[in-house]
């Protein structure tokens, strides 16, 4: 398999800005649609790999397990550099 994130980026789900990677809006569309099955099953998730796998499972559903955990791998600390700035603390300083 060729490496998770290089595909990511080849279907556009995952961008390149210098050495970092950014999600796209089709990821964030996917995620988002993802996030929202879930809540509406009443899901019991607090954990960021569960949408993600969700997300990623609707876009690669011929995917074996070992793919799938790979991309999953490869998304979640993608998507916790995104998410970064609306966890940090507003009282705290400046990174």
């Amino acid at each position: 398999m060729p490496d998770p994130l290089d595909r990511l980026v080849d279907d556009g789900l995952v961008r390149r800005e210098g050495e970092r990677a950014r999600t796209t809006a089709r990821w964030q569309a996917a995620l988002a649609r993802a996030a929202f099955q879930l809540q509406r099953e009443g899901a019991p998730w607090m954990d960021l790999r569960l949408p993600i796998a969700a997300a990623l499972l609707e876009r690669y559903s011929d995917a074996s397990d070992e793919e799938l955990a790979a991309l999953v791998e490869a998304m979640v600390p993608v998507e916790e550099a995104e998410l970064a700035p609306l966890w940090r603390d507003p009282s705290g300083p400046e990174p």
